[in-house]
């Protein structure tokens, strides 16, 4: 029998992931025109973008039980099927409601999706070969993101908003054409129970928390008393979900998995260095505009270029990784990050745009050496049956907690500057964000210290007696 080349399986899982990396960030930039379109003002607009997330991060904790009981491949090819329906929904849509529900169904699809590459790519390749190959899953990843909004401002310009929604058709297509025939087979798993009370208290406590962020625009939106219950209920729930995955014999997501000293460490690093990323998002355009005072565009350019260089140096972090193990690689890669990040903090309002483009350089070369490798090292301390569920609770500590920190910065940031005025306290609010988050970057670096110094990741370390029991 023809064995499918291994390659074929990296590239259908890139094309896949990188459809659903662009589309999100495409149609950051044409919320004013939905706005145009539907004659609808900027709180519904935001729903554009929410609603995706708030169903992705909803329908995440479903991989692992969904793939058992299916096979990863069969729920990946549904998963870009819906994908590819959803987009369609968007680009014939007559109403904003129609709109909204397409990104809904394109939500669903990338939260079964998203989990589910990295375990396929594990599939195919063994440990010790890994790094090099998701270091290029990373560096597209990474990439992606910062090149959307410029794709689709030109689709914009050119051929309207419905265009943003085509573009997925023809690659999702493509990518679902290739994947019947070169993903691996896998057979399903025993069929588990479905904690149905679990999925309840997780995707309640998911999306009460997303909505409530959605809905903290200012520090007066604190006082609505609808927000603060949003606020209070969310964490009851995570809090109940989590005694009762401990509790259970079956549960939906094995929160054991976080005994496992190399997973743990993995997730502790990544959400710090995702809360830093998405920080530097809503910082660097404050510090270039209002206290450096360059154009927009400059913004733009520097945030390229950090995804370039995060992409570069995250093909050679998954090599490093490969040859020396985690510990060094993202020793250096945090080390890079938060000096970068602590001295973006220091800057004062006469620095040249230069020296941020320098900085930001900095921070991608970081990002790129630590950022996957340490998501590589923590899956590859899984047993291969539980990377599918390492990598879903991966996903939603970093989406959840990086949200949660988005929103702290911005209240800080207003709070700061509501009784002052002018660049020098502009300056100071957001010096002060950029320096808090350089410090916590760093404080990580002891847990990659803790990592193995080889290539071999806790092979002889057994998960809890109550994980190998079941």
């Amino acid at each position: 029998m023809r064995v499918t080349p291994r390659w074929l399986v990296v590239l259908n899982v890139l094309l896949g992931t990188l459809t659903v990396s662009l589309n999100n960030s495409s149609l950051n930039p044409a919320l004013p025109a939905f706005m145009d379109a539907f004659a609808i003002g900027p709180l519904l607009a935001t729903w554009i973008v929410a609603a995706f997330m708030v169903s992705m991060g909803m329908c995440m904790p479903l991989t692992s039980f969904l793939s058992q009981r299916l096979g990863r491949k069969r729920l990946y090819l549904w998963g870009l099927g819906l994908f590819v329906g959803g987009s369609l929904l968007g680009a014939q849509a007559g109403s904003i409601a129609l709109v909204i529900a397409a990104r809904v169904v394109q939500g669903v699809a990338s939260g079964l999706m998203i989990p589910l590459s990295l375990a396929i790519i594990f599939s195919v390749y063994a440990k010790g070969e890994r790094g090099r190959v998701t270091g290029l899953w990373g560096a597209a990843v990474m990439l992606a993101p910062a090149l959307g909004p410029l794709c689709g401002s030109l689709l914009l310009e050119g051929f309207g908003w419905r265009s943003l929604f085509l573009m997925n058709v023809p690659i999702g297509l493509l990518a679902l054409l290739l994947g019947i025939f070169v993903l691996p087979a896998c057979e399903a798993a025993e069929r588990k129970p479905f904690d149905l009370a679990g999925y309840l208290l997780i995707a309640g406590g998911i999306g009460l928390l997303m909505v409530a962020i959605g809905r903290l625009h200012d520090a007066q939106a604190l006082l609505d008393p609808l927000n603060l219950g949003l606020l209070l209920a969310a964490p009851l729930c995570l809090a109940a979900f989590v005694r009762l995955e401990l509790r259970l014999a079956a549960p939906l997501l094995d929160l054991r998995l976080f005994a496992r000293r190399g997973y743990r460490l993995s997730v502790i690093i990544a959400v710090v260095q995702s809360v830093g990323m998405f920080e530097c998002l809503v910082l660097l355009p404050l510090l270039v505009q209002l206290v450096l005072g360059y154009s927009p565009i400059w913004t733009g350019l520097a945030l390229l270029c950090t995804a370039a260089f995060a992409s570069l140096f995250g093909h050679f972090g998954g090599r490093w990784l490969d040859r020396h193990g985690p510990r060094g690689v993202v020793s250096c890669g945090l080390l890079l990050t938060g000096a970068a990040t602590l001295a973006l903090g220091l800057l004062g309002a006469q620095a040249s745009i230069g020296l941020v483009f320098v900085l930001m350089l900095l921070r991608g070369a970081g990002l790129g050496l630590s950022y996957m490798p340490v998501t590589t090292a923590g899956l590859d301390a899984l047993p291969e049956a539980m990377v599918t569920q390492g990598a879903a609770m991966n996903n939603i500590s970093r989406r959840l907690l990086s949200s949660l920190a988005i929103v702290l910065a911005s209240l800080w940031l207003e709070w700061r500057l509501a009784g002052e005025a002018g660049q020098a306290a502009s300056q100071a609010a957001i010096s002060e964000v950029f320096l808090a988050t350089g410090v916590l970057i760093l404080l990580t670096l002891p847990c990659a210290w803790r990592f193995p110094a080889g290539a071999a990741e806790e092979s002889a370390e057994a998960l809890p007696a109550a994980i190998e029991s079941r």
